[in-house]
């Protein structure tokens, strides 16, 4: 998959579950096997990530034939009291950005001197 980035060791300031989210967020029919890839977990730790968030009200799914198509409840107030009165969509507004701007053009990047 172009432009999944390498994977990385040590602590990170994003969770899974919001990783996940972006993704979903980012194309609402997305596979299990697209989302992992992505987020660079195994296929069995986005089924149970997005059953999380099933269960707890931020996501659901409709199945169109083979396909599931996924819709975030942007309007749902995050969980932890340090983010008391945050929205998913304040969340996802955060991670989620157009392809262009995650990968600028090489000529369109700030210079960095030496």
């Amino acid at each position: 998959m172009d432009g999944v980035p390498e994977s990385h060791t040590g602590w990170t300031f994003v969770t899974n579950h919001a990783r996940v989210l972006a993704v979903i967020a980012d194309n609402h029919s997305a596979r299990i096997r697209d989302i992992a890839a992505r987020c660079r977990l195994t296929e069995r730790a986005v089924q149970k990530i997005i059953a999380d968030l099933e269960q707890d009200g931020y996501l659901s799914h409709v199945r169109e034939g083979r396909t599931n198509t996924y819709r975030i409840e942007p309007g749902k107030v995050l969980r932890h009291p340090a983010e008391a009165g945050l929205t998913v969509a304040s969340l996802l507004s955060l991670l989620v950005q157009d392809e262009a701007d995650r990968n600028p053009a090489p000529e369109s990047r700030p210079h960095t001197p030496a």
